[in-house]
């Protein structure tokens, strides 16, 4: 998005978050590429989650809005993996999983779509319906991943497994082999929910991105697990940082922080209700009856212009 020509307070200077992001994102893609090239995979994947989970940890806020604004660098396949990453490194930790269960599952996160990098990036450019040979490569794409994985050195059965069931349902309609709950390992759900989540949020050539609003009530229709529904409402919930947002007072902005000092939601309202340009920009707690938010809006129709650094200061520096 391009700057608007406004100055005012941002956060004090900081490591880049964003940046940290971009770089883990083309490490990744290095690491997919040379998979069975006689690369050490397992310590420079696990390296990648640890930094992931170390930016989510500095700046939970910005690694989120990178979702949304559609920061994170590169092509579509890794830019989806690095994504559904910071959605595990955000909740994993609250579902009471330690360091090491942690880092497990945001590599699992990172790796999931590993035997099909190159097919992944072909669905995005895609206009039509996927043809039938298309659709069995994505229903193999977990088993060969884990397969993958596995020749290139990654001996973490719970890793592996993870890759192999993010795509099973618990009612047995999911796939490669339709395992029935209690077979499905939890890190697997939340690697899955991760990932449907964060490909209904981004846009394809066939359809617009869904609203973070509508993509987790698309969550709460499907899933079964209301401590895992609950992680996602609690850390992500309806209107996460990166979202545009119209106020009860007609201002249109941007959702900065999903909790600030007085523990509502905070927005930077970018526009008054008459549509003109705040300078400096203004910032609004939901817990203000007339700030609160009353609809999510596509980047088209908010007609919002501003960069992330403006926003979340230094952390959000490219």
């Amino acid at each position: 998005m391009a700057d608007m020509q406004a100055d005012h307070t941002v956060p004090a200077a900081q490591a880049s978050v964003l940046r940290s992001l971009n770089v883990l994102a083309q490490r990744l893609e290095r690491a997919l590429n040379m998979l069975g090239n006689g690369s050490n995979a397992d310590t420079e994947l696990r390296a990648i989650a640890s930094g992931i989970i170390a930016a989510v940890r500095q700046a939970p806020d910005v690694a989120l809005a990178s979702i949304y604004l559609n920061q994170v660098a590169g092509p579509y396949a890794v830019r989806h993996c690095v994504e559904a990453a910071i959605v595990c490194a955000l909740i994993a930790p609250v579902m009471d999983n330690g360091a090491a269960q942690t880092c497990r599952i945001v590599a699992a996160a990172l790796t999931m779509n590993a035997g099909m990098l190159r097919l992944t990036e072909t669905f995005q450019l895609k206009d039509c319906a996927l043809s039938a040979g298309e659709r069995s490569a994505i229903l193999r794409h977990p088993v060969e991943s884990a397969e993958l994985l596995r020749r290139a050195g990654i001996d973490d059965e719970e890793w592996l497994a993870c890759v192999f069931a993010h795509h099973e349902l618990d009612d047995g309609s999911g796939y490669p082999e339709g395992l029935s709950a209690d077979a499905i390992p939890e890190a697997a759900r939340l690697v899955g929910m991760a990932d449907r989540y964060c490909a209904l949020v981004s846009a394809r050539n066939y359809r617009r991105s869904m609203l973070a609003p509508e993509a987790l009530d698309k969550l709460r229709a499907d899933c079964r697990h209301p401590w895992l529904l609950a992680a996602f409402e609690q850390e992500i919930g309806q209107y996460p940082p990166g979202t545009l947002v119209r106020l009860a007072n007609g201002e249109t902005g941007v959702v900065s922080m999903r909790r600030g000092i007085d523990g509502a939601r905070q927005v930077c309202s970018l526009r008054d209700t008459l549509g003109v340009p705040f300078e400096p920009l203004e910032r609004r707690s939901t817990r203000e009856p007339l700030f609160q938010i009353v609809a999510a809006l596509h980047e088209d129709s908010a007609g919002l212009r501003f960069s992330m650094r403006q926003i979340w200061g230094d952390a959000a520096a490219v």
